[in-house]
């Protein structure tokens, strides 16, 4: 029986949050070259995000691609650019199919332009939708993000489209990527690893923590049924002591 069933359906986190990490040392494993494992890694993202719209997760963000990932070999960058293309391509009639948006966050000028090109064509073809969010992290870091907001926050009080007085918690989220996202109840990790590599900083002030040494090609549906019980266990207090709740 699948762990869906044991998902309590009252309490089911509305953003979830994966660093997908692996893909490398998976193909690794299989003697393989790196590119292998993040093909491989494309069929656990379509796993998962069939998994989130089971379980009815209204948004689902997926470290895809990081600015830090730029420093990589040529070879393996421009693989994955290709990669991420056809992946888009491929993808937007299932999305279509499954009623899933598709959203990014990140400096998307910076990708390549055929890249930047389809990945704004399949989120126009798919912003009716009225399911799950799809969100990529695409040429993302968060102090990439945080640098960015505050510059847009200081050419707008220069402007005097803003006072500094003004300046809040509340604002700062209006000038990030993440603006018309709710911050992730859920942050997940594949690979063993226990770091947060600059992702959403701003946004994960009380998101709850899931880490696993699975690889990602080796994570599935299942896993991440596993990932919001784990989550439904847990109290979350915000500060607060356990009897305030």
């Amino acid at each position: 029986m699948s762990l869906l069933n044991q998902i309590d359906k009252n309490n089911i986190p509305k953003h979830i949050a994966i660093i997908m990490d692996g893909n490398g040392r998976w193909a690794k494993k299989q003697g393989k070259e790196r590119i292998w494992g993040h093909q491989a890694g494309v069929e656990s993202v379509r796993k998962v995000v069939e998994a989130a719209a089971e379980a009815k997760i209204q948004f689902l963000t997926l470290y895809a691609f990081s600015t830090e990932n730029w420093n990589r070999p040529k070879q393996e960058v421009d693989a994955l650019m290709e990669l991420l293309v056809n992946t888009i391509v491929a993808e937007v009639g299932i999305l279509q199919k499954n009623n899933i948006s598709l959203k990014a966050i990140g400096n998307l000028k910076s990708l390549p332009g055929n890249c930047h090109a389809e990945l704004q064509k399949a989120i126009q073809e798919t912003s009716a939708n009225t399911g799950l969010s799809l969100v990529l992290a695409l040429s993302y870091s968060s102090k990439w993000e945080i640098t960015n907001a505050i510059k847009l926050i200081v050419n707008d009080i220069l402007n005097n489209r803003l006072s500094k007085e003004d300046v809040n918690e509340s604002t700062i989220d209006q000038y990030l990527c993440t603006h018309s996202i709710p911050d992730p109840e859920l942050l997940i990790r594949t690979s063993g690893e226990y770091r947060i590599s600059n992702f959403l900083l701003w946004q994960i002030a009380y998101t709850e923590f899931y880490f696993t040494k699975k690889l990602w090609p080796e994570f599935g549906k299942e896993d991440f049924y596993e990932a919001i019980i784990d989550f439904q266990h847990r109290e979350r207090r915000f500060g607060l002591t356990s009897e305030q709740l």
